[in-house]
């Protein structure tokens, strides 16, 4: 794929199933086939991220395996890992067959036999039944795990409901609707990230983070503050302090490395810029146009409403009221007829 912009197909029809697999083969050698191959329809988005890929995918049944003899044959040593956002799957390797569904982290290998089965499950809508995911590809000496640590939990299916998990598969989630936005520099950042993230994930389920090294933790540890700081923006005592407490870390080690993490961003003011972005996007809002400024600036953790205002000002040069008529204005005038 060019670049590292993400890279859209659409397929529909009975003469499309072979373009569709195509597309996916150029990061796995694996036999693939569909109950649903006379009539597919499928998309497939794949972004490059430095060595990693992501993958993003719908379909309405697939069925995939990978052989010893494919394994003989080329090894290309990566890891594939997939998160189901609908539908439902099995996977079979190791002698052993485990289900996995919507919501639940699969990870292969490339140096391991496998055989995957999927199907869509119906939501009571009108679009047919269908599966849809979006998964990494990356070389097994990317992640900081060794692989004999790692086999263990290959062909399981992980759930990703809470704490790393649960951040990991909102980066996925995210990732997938941004991809075709990213720049080659975001990507390739993001890509290290994902790596981090999964390490972490698949090190918490083996229970054993002193395996990863300290630079990778640490990257971890920043990653799961800035999230934990947007969880709870509405909290008006969410201080670096109680941050660091939460994380179980001193305030001058995480306020040491998140500034130089954040080229130089304090946590303070990453703390003050996310909560006045949510409120400049709740203004916009108009399902919210009812609540009074104070309110909105309280939702976002700024009790007091002269602060905010002085702070709104001065992070987008005008005040709360009048950005909020602003967007009401827009919003009521009439489309150019000219366009």
């Amino acid at each position: 794929m060019p670049g590292v912009a993400a890279e859209g197909v659409g397929h529909a029809g009975a003469d499309r199933f072979e373009q569709w697999r195509e597309a996916l083969g150029r990061s796995r050698a694996v036999e693939m086939t569909s109950d649903h191959a006379a009539t597919f329809t499928a998309t497939v988005r794949q972004a490059q991220m430095g060595p990693v890929v992501a993958v993003g995918t719908a379909f309405p049944s697939l069925h995939v395996k990978r052989t010893d003899p494919m394994i003989r044959r080329c090894d290309e040593e990566l890891y594939h890992v997939t998160m189901l956002t609908a539908g439902r799957g099995i996977a079979s390797g190791s002698g052993s067959a485990q289900p996995f569904s919507a919501g639940q982290v699969h990870l292969v290998t490339s140096s391991e036999p496998y055989e995957s089965r999927f199907w869509g499950t119906p939501d009571g809508g009108q679009k047919p039944p269908a599966v849809e995911g979006i998964g990494l590809d990356l070389p097994v000496s990317l992640l900081p795990v060794p692989s004999h640590r790692v086999r263990r939990l290959v062909g399981r299916a992980l759930p990703a409901e809470q704490g790393v998990g649960a951040i990991l598969a909102a980066f996925l989630l995210s990732l997938d609707r941004q991809m075709s936005a990213l720049r080659p520099v975001d990507a390739a950042r993001l890509g290290t990230v994902a790596v981090d993230l999964l390490a972490t994930f698949l090190t918490r389920e083996l229970d054993d983070k002193d395996v990863l090294p300290q630079e990778t933790r640490l990257r971890t540890m920043l990653h799961e503050v800035r999230a934990f700081v947007c969880q709870h923006l509405h909290d008006p005592e969410l201080t670096p302090s109680t941050i660091a407490a939460a994380h179980h870390v001193s305030l001058s080690y995480l306020h040491r490395n998140f500034t130089h993490e954040s080229q130089g961003t304090t946590l303070a003011a990453f703390i003050r810029r996310q909560r006045l972005q949510k409120a400049y996007h709740d203004l916009m809002d108009p399902n919210l146009r009812a609540l009074p400024i104070h309110v909105i600036a309280a939702r976002c953790g700024i009790a007091q409403a002269p602060t905010f205002t002085r702070a709104f000002k001065a992070a987008y040069g005008i005040s709360p009221s009048d950005h909020r008529h602003e967007a009401t204005t827009q919003r009521s005038q009439p489309d150019d007829p000219r366009e």
